[in-house]
């Protein structure tokens, strides 16, 4: 009779803990709409609601241990970065033979340089070319800094290239309007020599341009007289008139050439 009472009791709660394992493994239907709200759901709806809302939390709270172990990576790969930085420029400055105070003075020496170099370039041609001395002090000041070790750091040395360039760029070449003819003996002026003086066109074949320029006073280009004033026109290719007078010139000149040579005397 026991026996029987104790199978009945062991029957009963089987079936008890496979009801409650049943209840427990339903399924929780699925969540309602966002735009529902709370106090209209049904006690499925909110546990289902609730579910969702408990997987997003941990969701995010999963992204951000993940987000923060990479900031942690990267805080130590930048701070290795800075060790590494730092080593590196300690080592630069022990071949240089330079402190880290003459590493600032020449960051700001250099600084200023830059400076007066881009006050410069704001000038116009006639000003900078009233300015030599001062772009000659600035190439000076720059051949200075580039006898200085620390020119070859990497940090300034496209910087001082740079500078090279925009100094040479700033040489102008003062513009002269009139020349007044000196003696053969003492200056050997003619068009042909007057052209190629750097002061004026640094090209000897730009003397038709004089030429063309004066007619007033030269009617042949091959005779000039000390103490003419001649007009110099700007710099540039020879207009059409130019290149016409110089055309029409050498053809005389060969024409009289051959003259002169027909005239000769044979034997002579």
């Amino acid at each position: 009779m026991e026996t029987n009472n104790m199978k009945k009791i062991i029957f009963y709660l089987l079936t008890c803990i496979a009801m409650v394992s049943i209840a427990t493994a339903k399924e929780l239907p699925p969540a309602p709409p966002e735009s529902k709200p709370d106090l209209e759901l049904s006690c499925d709806e909110a546990d289902a609601r609730i579910k969702l809302y408990k997987e997003k939390n941990d969701a995010l709270r999963n992204n951000l241990n993940n987000l923060k172990k990479e900031l942690s990576s990267t805080e130590k790969n930048l701070q290795d970065t800075r060790n590494n930085y730092i080593d590196c420029e300690e080592e630069i400055l022990k071949l240089c033979g330079a402190t880290k105070n003459d590493l600032e003075a020449f960051r700001q020496q250099l600084g200023v340089l830059e400076g007066k170099v881009r006050q410069m370039k704001g000038l116009s041609n006639d000003e900078l070319a009233d300015r030599v001395e001062e772009v000659k002090a600035l190439e000076t000041e720059l051949n200075r800094l580039r006898g200085n070790k620390l020119s070859c750091i990497p940090e300034f040395y496209d910087k001082i290239l740079s500078l090279a360039r925009d100094i040479k760029g700033l040489y102008r070449e003062k513009k002269i309007t009139g020349y007044t003819v000196g003696t053969w003996a003492q200056d050997r002026d003619c068009l042909w020599n007057i052209s190629g003086k750097m002061e004026i066109y640094g090209d000897p074949f730009q003397w038709p341009k004089i030429w063309q320029a004066n007619t007033d006073q030269i009617r042949n280009p091959d005779i000039i007289h000390p103490g003419q004033v001649l007009k110099v026109p700007p710099a540039g290719p020879k207009t059409d008139e130019e290149a016409k007078a110089e055309r029409r010139y050498w053809r005389q000149k060969r024409a009289a050439q051959e003259a002169a040579e027909t005239n000769v005397t044979p034997g002579m």
